[in-house]
């Protein structure tokens, strides 16, 4: 988001308006999770582990004011995952085998595969398209055969046949791939004319 918004305004318009899947959670934690186990959202801190250090400058984001009551915010601080390791290590927690495995804590009952694969890379795009796929055709979505993009490296892409659009759709990761991409949508290369695109 902060890379279009600074170096390619002009693609503004076509950003989701959708929060990130961990802001969702964490307006969810602070308002339905947070009336169900009846804890004043107030006294909730919610610490976001995340591998992006950009996630650290999501949560501050004006547009995320007023998302909850009284000032709130979704998400009260990021650590990266490099930043956990280094905490990990200084306790001396290194031995990762000798760490016994956890049970996951599920705060709101069984989920649907679209919600276990949303927070992986492609997941959004997925779960989004399975949804838009069956209202459309009434029909599973069938698997989605991604292709690494010939000239871009950290670049996937696929069609989705809709019976009346294909749909093409792709998945980028890094940030030197991001911009490639950017500058390519901008330049209205025609390989790189997308319905879709993950980030």
């Amino acid at each position: 988001v902060n890379t279009v918004e600074k170096l390619y305004p002009e693609l503004s318009p076509n950003l989701s308006t959708c929060m990130s899947p961990h802001m969702m959670l964490g307006s969810v934690i602070k308002t339905h999770w947070a009336e169900l186990m009846k804890i004043d959202p107030s006294n909730i801190y919610h610490v976001s582990l995340m591998p992006c250090t950009a996630k650290k400058d999501e949560i501050l984001r004006k547009q995320f004011d007023h998302v909850l009551p009284a000032g709130m915010r979704p998400i009260d601080a990021v650590i990266t995952t490099r930043e956990f390791a280094q905490m990990l290590k200084s306790i001396n927690v290194t031995n990762w085998a000798a760490v016994p495995e956890m049970v996951y804590d599920n705060p709101f009952g069984i989920s649907s595969g679209s919600g276990v694969i949303f927070g992986t890379t492609g997941g959004v795009m997925e779960a989004a398209l399975r949804t838009a796929y069956e209202l459309h055709t009434n029909k599973d979505l069938p698997k989605v055969d991604f292709k690494a993009c010939r000239g871009l490296q950290g670049l996937e892409q696929a069609e989705v046949d809709m019976g009346d659009v294909k749909l093409r759709i792709a998945v980028v990761h890094g940030t030197r791939s991001v911009r490639t991409l950017l500058e390519r949508i901008k330049n209205k290369d025609p390989e790189y004319n997308f319905h879709f695109v993950e980030v």
